[in-house]
């Protein structure tokens, strides 16, 4: 089932996190607001393996990300789904992903699914984009690409905000959701916050 963003309060603070990371081209194990300390900005990305919109926009996404991380944007993937009901989406999965797709950023997996729920994730994918103070400033789309649209895979809206935020101007509060397969929760642990 497809979901849209919860288009989270600009302005909110970024919950923090230590959760362990999958992703084995980089040597630290554990990944928390804390480890990002000396970038001015910073994206959460909430990704998985086998969902279809995030499948569609991987390669470009490892692409931006070098590229921005290069500029002081700080980038981390976390990975909320339940691995019971998806086992591809495995800890084991992830670390594969992580080294075939060779992602430049750590790969996290928030097993509890409290991570997730103190974001407000809604899908995959879903992005988060903080200033130097850790107050969100952009929350929505990649692009306008979608798996079954002909829309070329760009980064645009995300890649907008980004230049924007490094370059110090005002990002417009007018934007758009992102879209994809709803974060595969445990039972019982659906919270009530979905856009509808």
């Amino acid at each position: 089932m497809a979901h849209s963003s919860t288009m989270e309060k600009l302005g909110s603070q970024a919950p923090d996190f230590n959760l362990k990371n999958w992703n084995p081209l980089l040597e630290q194990e554990a990944y928390g607001l804390s480890s990002f300390v000396d970038q001015p900005s910073l994206l959460v990305a909430f990704f998985c393996n086998h969902c279809p919109y995030v499948v569609h926009l991987r390669d470009s996404f490892v692409g931006f990300s070098r590229e921005y991380q290069q500029k002081g944007l700080a980038v981390v993937a976390i990975s909320s789904n339940d691995v019971e009901t998806y086992p591809e989406d495995s800890p084991e999965k992830m670390n594969e992903d992580a080294r075939n797709y060779s992602y430049p950023f750590p790969y996290l997996y928030d097993e509890s699914q409290e991570v997730a729920k103190s974001y407000r994730a809604a899908c995959t994918p879903d992005f988060f984009l903080y200033d130097e103070n850790r107050k969100l400033v952009y929350r929505g789309q990649y692009d306008s690409s979608r798996p079954k649209n002909s829309n070329p895979v760009t980064g645009e809206d995300l890649r907008k905000a980004v230049d924007a935020l490094i370059q110090g101007n005002v990002i417009p509060e007018n934007q758009i959701p992102s879209m994809g397969c709803n974060i595969k929760w445990k039972s019982g642990m659906e919270p009530d916050y979905f856009a509808r």
